[in-house]
């Protein structure tokens, strides 16, 4: 019974959270080709064996699909869904393909994707701050790093970090900035677990990191914990206008912390056992509709939904930013760029979508077996 309900918190949040992302998604894509004159014909939710389709009255057919771990928009005229190869179509109907739109249309239709999933997260945060209150991130530990100081010290994942030598700590980012300008050996840790304040006393453990460009590596005082999507939502009221301002900073925000974590990583300053994939999605999903509220699942979403907007703008081959920078290429040299760079090009960006993938499934294996077994 135990396993049944299980999957129930873990599967069942994960195919709602990534079937709405999807959505958002692709239907930024369909609107803003159908503004363009460009005939849909496929809009699916899912890959694989169709499970439900319905056609509409513009000829778009309308799928739920088995495996619901995606989504696509397919144009007419288009081989696949990534529209990296052209098949035949009616000469009347030549002028709705997406291929014979200018690259000015194409560039909005392929950035509409990305820009829907920012809007949807601004969207989000602007009704929270609106009609909940002023949001916060407070200290709670998502994961403890093995090795680390904290481990060592016995705090736990779950452990809302109060205080740090007295001083009060209200969200994760000053706990940050409290633990990197700590000059003593040993540390004083007021936690709330379970209902029950406790006080824990360790010692720190100082690890190399360069925290300005370059700078050379120095010793900082590290904790050893990474943060969890909880939120708290303090009552505040605030104009319409305001919400959406903040909103849009906190969406900003979002964009350059993710941004950094990822220059990091490439500068070799990050783990990149970081990178996770659809398993690490579904993990977390289901943590936080287990563990917490609807306020926090529904800002994971937003959350979650920036990340898909801004590594669908990555420039890589296949993904929405591929096409961004091959459309902007045909716009400044104002012809088109020949068919077999572009199909020698999209090959490339398929050989790199599958080691990111395979490397993000093999980080989510690794994940789960540390956390199951260890």
């Amino acid at each position: 019974m135990e396993w049944i309900i299980n999957t129930a918190y873990y599967v069942i949040p994960f195919v709602v959270l990534l079937g709405i992302l999807v959505f958002v998604h692709e239907f930024g894509h369909f609107a803003v080709a159908r503004l363009c004159g460009v005939k849909v014909s496929e809009f699916s939710i899912g890959f694989g064996k169709k499970l439900w389709g319905r056609v509409d009255r513009h000829g778009t057919e309308w799928r739920l699909s088995l495996i619901p771990l995606g989504g696509y928009c397919k144009f007419l005229g288009d081989d696949d869904a990534a529209s990296s190869s052209q098949s035949e179509v009616k000469p009347e109907d030549q002028k709705y393909t997406l291929a014979k739109q200018n690259p000015f249309k194409k560039l909005a239709i392929v950035i509409a994707g990305p820009g829907a999933n920012y809007l949807f997260a601004v969207l989000i945060f602007a009704s929270i701050f609106f009609f909940l209150g002023k949001m916060d991130f407070p200290a709670v530990v998502g994961e403890v790093i093995a090795g680390g100081a904290a481990e060592a010290g016995g705090v736990e994942k779950g452990d809302k970090i109060l205080k740090v030598n007295g001083k009060a700590i209200k969200n994760f980012s000053e706990l940050q900035q409290e633990i990197a300008m700590q000059t003593e050996r040993r540390i004083h840790l007021e936690i709330e677990r379970d209902g029950k304040e406790l006080l824990l006393t360790f010692p720190l453990k100082t690890v190399p990191l360069e925290v300005e460009p370059n700078q050379p590596a120095q010793a900082k005082p590290m904790l050893g914990v990474r943060s969890v999507s909880v939120v708290e939502v303090k009552p505040e009221k605030v104009s319409l206008p305001q919400a959406f301002a903040d909103a849009f900073a906190e969406t900003w925000r979002v964009t350059t912390v993710t941004l950094r974590g990822v220059g990091q990583m490439i500068a070799g300053k990050r783990d990149t056992d970081e990178v996770g994939g659809i398993l690490r999605i579904a993990e977390m999903s289901g943590d936080i509709s287990k563990e917490s509220g609807w306020v926090d699942f529904v800002v994971f979403m937003a959350l979650l939904s920036i990340n898909l907007g801004l590594i669908n703008l990555f420039p890589i081959p296949l993904l929405d930013g591929g096409h961004v920078v091959i459309y902007s290429l045909e716009i400044v040299t104002r012809r088109e760029l020949n068919e077999r760079i572009k199909d020698y090009v999209f090959r490339f960006g398929l050989f790199v979508l599958i080691a990111l993938m395979l490397f993000a499934t093999y980080n989510d294996f690794t994940h789960l077996f540390n956390r199951w077994f260890s």
